[in-house]
């Protein structure tokens, strides 16, 4: 089975012309995946405009190809409750976007709640870390070791220069992975060679990036059939507890 670990998807609407314009709904996000021969994929909303209750329909709509990601600001307040109603709601982890939401991740009165929400539900956490001192991955690291039981997907893997923070982090924490969207091939292939298949998670960042490239950027970084296998979905239908075939 492939499995990406990492999209967005949304109707259009919101304030901005970025939002408001022609969206980037499931059904163009399914189309790419079959041009890429990709089973599942994660869905989530984008930073700027939390949709919790979209993703909630477009997984139940496409349960066989959408797994659902909630997303919650813990600035916003009420977020134990959110993440509750997340997961009542089938939806299997949760997106952190601390560059778009005006937090530091090494905060733990701010962090310590999502994270116990998360362990609670059995949620996967995926932290939006793309090169941004607000979410450095050992400040990742310092929030996350104390919940070994919540896998924790560092996204585009801190490309570019929080690289090899990242998979230093991801080498010597239990339940931290390296998310490969918008990183480098050199990058992948570096990940590939310090942290091995088994701390690394495909993931496309659609629209931003196609499927059919992804997998082209695995495919090369990662020549042995049975990493990439891992690479493209065996180790997240692991964490996520979604049954192979």
């Amino acid at each position: 089975m492939i499995l990406d670990a990492y999209n967005n998807a949304w109707p259009a609407g919101g304030n901005s012309d970025y939002l408001a314009g022609d969206g980037f709904g499931v059904e163009r996000m399914l189309a790419t995946m079959d041009a890429g021969g990709v089973d599942k994929a994660v869905a989530c909303s984008l930073g700027q405009m939390i949709d919790n209750d979209y993703i909630r329909t477009v997984q139940e709509r496409h349960p066989d190809r959408i797994v659902g990601f909630g997303q919650v600001n813990p600035r916003a307040g009420g977020v134990a409750d959110e993440i509750a109603r997340c997961a009542d709601a089938g939806l299997h982890g949760l997106k952190l976007h601390p560059t778009m939401h005006g937090y530091h991740f090494c905060d733990h009165a701010l962090l310590d709640p999502v994270m116990e929400a998360a362990a609670e539900h059995r949620l996967t956490v995926l932290v939006n870390a793309l090169d941004d001192p607000f979410c450095a991955p050992l400040s990742i690291e310092e929030i996350v070791r104390p919940f070994p039981s919540v896998p924790v997907l560092i996204a585009h893997m801190g490309t570019i220069w929080n690289l090899m923070e990242a998979i230093l982090v991801a080498k010597r924490t239990p339940n931290v992975y390296l998310e490969t969207s918008g990183a480098q091939l050199l990058d992948v292939r570096t990940a590939y060679e310090q942290a091995g298949a088994d701390k690394i998670v495909m993931g496309t960042d659609w629209p931003g990036n196609d499927f059919d490239l992804e997998r082209a950027k695995i495919a090369r970084a990662i020549p042995d059939p049975a990493d990439r296998a891992k690479v493209e979905g065996g180790n997240l239908a692991r964490l996520l507890r979604i049954e192979e075939g």
